[in-house]
């Protein structure tokens, strides 16, 4: 699918969420209702359309743990956010949804001691699974998130299973 099909094939809905959460001053602000942890951490959303969903975190004082690397949690954090802004945009315009993380795994490959970038490669798995989900059905989705230092390198990866409930 390519760029032009891609904009075209979101919901109206889904294209105005896909404009605010890549615009930084609206991320910010719905991150400080929503989310505070991902301002302090300084989460970046670089890429978010119906395919993929990029997250940065930067390595700094206020993501390094004691050992010189990126903490953990907040390792974490920029992961599932990779994976739930994917899964808001795909349920934006589709009607009345819930979800939720039923189970994370995490495998550490490299100390994070730089730029972490996470990416979420499931849109269109995720856009089917919605598409076949009928009122007051469920399903669920593990959805990968792969954090990448400055050189490509991976240096971790989060397994992130989101349950989704399509309400009447």
């Amino acid at each position: 699918m390519n760029d032009k099909e891609t904009h075209s094939s979101l919901k109206p809905a889904a294209l105005a969420y896909q404009k605010k959460m890549n615009n930084p001053f609206y991320f910010w602000f719905g991150m400080l209702i929503k989310l505070p942890s991902a301002i302090f951490w300084k989460f970046r959303i670089k890429e978010l359309d119906a395919e993929k969903c990029t997250v940065t975190i930067p390595y700094t004082w206020r993501t390094q743990n004691p050992f010189n690397s990126i903490y953990f949690a907040a390792m974490a954090g920029a992961a599932e956010l990779s994976t739930g802004a994917l899964c808001q945009l795909a349920i934006s315009g589709l009607g009345k949804y819930s979800m939720l993380v039923v189970d994370f795994k995490a495998e550490y490959f490299k100390k994070a001691n730089q730029k972490i970038t996470f990416t979420c490669e499931q849109g269109q798995e995720l856009f089917a699974l919605l598409a076949s989900l009928k009122p007051e059905d469920t399903g669920k989705l593990t959805m990968i998130s792969s954090g990448k230092n400055p050189q490509g390198e991976e240096v971790a990866k989060f397994y992130v299973t989101w349950s989704f409930k399509r309400k009447s």
